[in-house]
């Protein structure tokens, strides 16, 4: 079996830490990077419910995509979230390393996964990464539906695609119009407007549309938006990031066994539906 340090390493091939934003904070969270690592779970959330799982299943390192601590901590007792979460991995001697921003940055990344689960071909980053040559790093994807669909009908087909969540998704626009370009973002989308309209698509799928960016996005330019649940447009990416690591292991003659948690760590987790007419 690799040690840590190894599968840190084959991952940070893959998700370049240089890559994530200056405010993010990726990479090893807790672990011995001499510990051997023999079974993997990947994850979007690194809370406790994940962090059971983990237990559960004897995984030696739970990789998610968003970050435990964003900002600085002076204590990880177990009376805190936080802490509690901190304390099962050490206790249970897993690791826990974090792949956010420069997941969503990679060529394939988040936003990959996110547009081919819902049937997107991609063409291109929707914000390019400047410091790449060849123009397919980036923010957010640009991808094409082929055929056309009507709003209404690709509304359906990436709830169809992406794990069910009690908010479902909501869409913004006219239920007949058709759609053939289509910007994506996984995760929260609503700072990427300008780039959307400059885009000139059809519609934008993103995640956490909070009402004014997205009231004054669909006074601005036709564009009609479909929001789904954050945990939902970026859970897509745990079987991306789980074929990398398994190709690595492949080439370097690992025995690491990996798994996608199926656990919905979605923090809304009831939907009551309204009477409603347009």
């Amino acid at each position: 079996m690799p040690k840590l340090s190894d599968v840190i390493t084959a991952l940070e091939e893959v998700y370049p830490p240089q890559w994530a934003e200056a405010w993010d904070a990726v990479g090893l969270v807790c672990g011995d990077p001499q510990a051997e690592v023999g079974r993997v779970l990947f994850a979007v959330d690194p809370v406790q419910a994940v962090v059971d799982e983990a237990v559960e299943w004897g995984a030696d390192l739970v990789v998610t995509h968003h970050p435990l601590y964003l900002r600085g901590t002076t204590s990880v007792a177990a009376t805190t979230f936080k802490g509690r979460v901190v304390h099962t991995l050490i206790s249970n001697g897993i690791a826990l390393h974090v792949a956010h921003t420069n997941a969503d940055h990679a060529d394939p990344g988040v936003s990959d996964a996110l547009a081919e689960a819902v049937g997107l071909r991609v063409t291109g980053p929707l914000v390019p990464d400047p410091t790449d040559p060849l123009g397919r790093r980036g923010t957010g994807r640009i991808g094409l539906l082929e055929p056309p669909l009507s709003l209404s009908a690709f509304a359906a087909q990436v709830a169809e695609g992406l794990p069910a969540t009690a908010a479902g998704v909501r869409v913004s626009g006219d239920p007949d119009r058709l759609v053939s370009r289509v910007a994506v973002c996984g995760g929260s989308g609503d700072s990427f407007f300008a780039e959307v309209r400059a885009a000139g698509v059809d519609a934008y799928l993103t995640a956490d549309l909070r009402h004014h960016p997205a009231s004054e996005a669909a006074e601005a330019a036709p564009v009609a938006l479909v929001d789904a649940a954050h945990w939902a447009t970026e859970w897509p990416w745990l079987a991306l990031a789980e074929r990398a690591l398994q190709a690595a292991a492949d080439k370097r003659g690992w025995a690491v066994e990996t798994k996608v948690s199926q656990r919905v760590t979605d923090p809304w987790t009831a939907h009551a539906p309204m009477s409603f007419t347009a």
